[in-house]
């Protein structure tokens, strides 16, 4: 009897100790497992650098959606373009981009020639240019012709450099459309609204400033430049 009740003890023990001892080592298990996760999260925020608020990307173009609009408003009224992506979907795309880092906020329309165009988004009024992004792939044998109230990208003599500056045409320039053998100024959308405000500023009264020619006299800024749907 005393013999049965000695062993039915020494099994309790035997149990409550497995018990015990199978607890202690899935606490500490949970704990090595959750100090890895810790430490991997750690190292991985550590090892992804946060991306500059000021390189903002472009949205992702669907050339068979609705263009999208970009409202630029300046201290002598507002200018709505009207973006074609199906035509020239690298410089919609990089358009956009300058548009949602805010960079053309604060800048001017630069260069101003009545009966030819006017160009903006690369100086601000003490001409002092900002960087830019690197240049984009010229697009101008996209069959969209340099007419009036289209919009299209500046560049160099290079035909590939265009960058962030933009002109609107103010004549109908078919001169600076693309033609076999010639790379042309690639336009990627046309003023839907404030045409008024466009001619307004073709008639600004321009001057020399700090080493460049066609200056509006009275800075014509960019206030802010806005994506529509």
């Amino acid at each position: 009897m005393a013999s049965n009740s000695l062993e039915k003890l020494i099994h309790l023990i035997e149990t409550k100790s497995v018990k015990k001892l199978f607890c202690c080592l899935l606490l500490c298990c949970s704990g090595f497992s959750t100090q890895l996760l810790a430490n991997t999260a750690e190292a991985t925020s550590k090892s992804l650098p946060e991306t500059p608020p000021s390189e903002a990307t472009a949205p992702e173009i669907d050339p068979n959606a609705t263009p999208t609009k970009v409202r630029l408003e300046t201290n002598v009224g507002n200018i709505v373009i009207q973006l074609n992506a199906k035509k020239a979907p690298e410089s919609v795309s990089n358009f956009l981009a300058y548009v949602a880092a805010d960079y053309y906020d604060g800048l001017i329309f630069h260069r101003v020639i009545n009966g030819f165009m006017i160009q903006g988004g690369g100086f601000d009024s003490d001409m002092a240019k900002r960087p830019t992004h690197p240049p984009i792939r010229n697009e101008s044998d996209n069959n969209l012709s340099n007419r009036i109230g289209t919009i299209a990208m500046a560049r160099t003599s290079d035909p590939h450099s265009a960058t962030a500056q933009f002109f609107i045409n103010v004549n109908n320039n078919s001169n600076l459309d693309y033609a076999p053998g010639r790379w042309g100024y690639a336009v990627f959308g046309e003023i839907v609204e404030g045409m008024n405000v466009v001619n307004q500023i073709k008639q600004a009264s321009t001057t020399r400033h700090n080493g460049y020619s066609d200056v509006p006299a009275r800075p014509i800024i960019i206030l802010d430049a806005v994506a529509l749907p």
